[in-house]
């Protein structure tokens, strides 16, 4: 009797670490998949989304409300794939619009001193920006927020999706990067080493 009740509460205890690992997982494919997205596009969503869903408790006005920031935010990180930061002569960190014939900067007086032709429009820009949206909308309509605001059918299947969309979009992302590397320093993007010091400028 005593071992049929310890081997029952070491079965309890492995499904019960079985399923911490599954979500452990999850949650790690999707930290994995933000780090790809600006991080104050990320941040933003994730402190405005709860606010204006009511926190999954959704009326008409929230749902709109919501909808725009899905919008705002996923057009931040396609805009976001297609800036760029260089360090100025006075040793200050500017960014700029990449475009055909190079960065085109915001503030910098001197830039048309420095070659910056060579920050101009690639085709794996397209394809990083297409990525960031397809993460952004993986990370945005999985929030439980959005789940409970937009379709709460979903929620039976939410773990299911949680553990495939992820590993699915990662293994895609991967792809991605090896056939279009990414050297871009855009806005919300971690800046160039050699540019750690330097003040940013916009």
């Amino acid at each position: 009797m005593e071992q049929f009740m310890q081997s029952g509460e070491s079965s309890a205890r492995s499904k019960r670490s079985s399923n911490i690992t599954i979500g452990d997982r999850a949650l790690k494919g999707l930290a994995d998949l933000i780090k790809l997205l600006p991080s104050g596009t990320v941040f933003i969503f994730q402190f405005l989304n709860p606010l204006l869903t009511n926190k999954g408790q959704c009326h008409t006005v929230n749902k709109y409300l919501s909808g725009i920031l899905l919008v705002l935010c996923g057009f931040s990180c396609c805009f976001s794939s297609f800036t760029d930061s260089y360090t100025g002569s006075d040793g200050r960190l500017y960014y700029g619009i990449v475009t055909k014939d190079g960065l085109w900067s915001f503030s910098d007086r001197d830039a048309k001193e420095e070659d910056l032709s060579k920050y101009k429009l690639r085709l794996g820009d397209f394809a990083h920006a297409a990525l960031s949206l397809l993460v952004f909308a993986v990370v945005s309509l999985l929030d439980s927020d959005t789940v409970d605001c937009f379709y709460p059918s979903l929620e039976v299947n939410k773990k299911v999706l949680l553990m495939v969309l992820p590993t699915v979009v990662g293994g895609l992302a991967s792809s991605v990067f090896m056939v279009f590397p990414n050297n871009r320093h855009g806005i919300g993007y971690p800046a160039a080493q050699g540019a750690d010091k330097a003040e940013p400028e916009i």
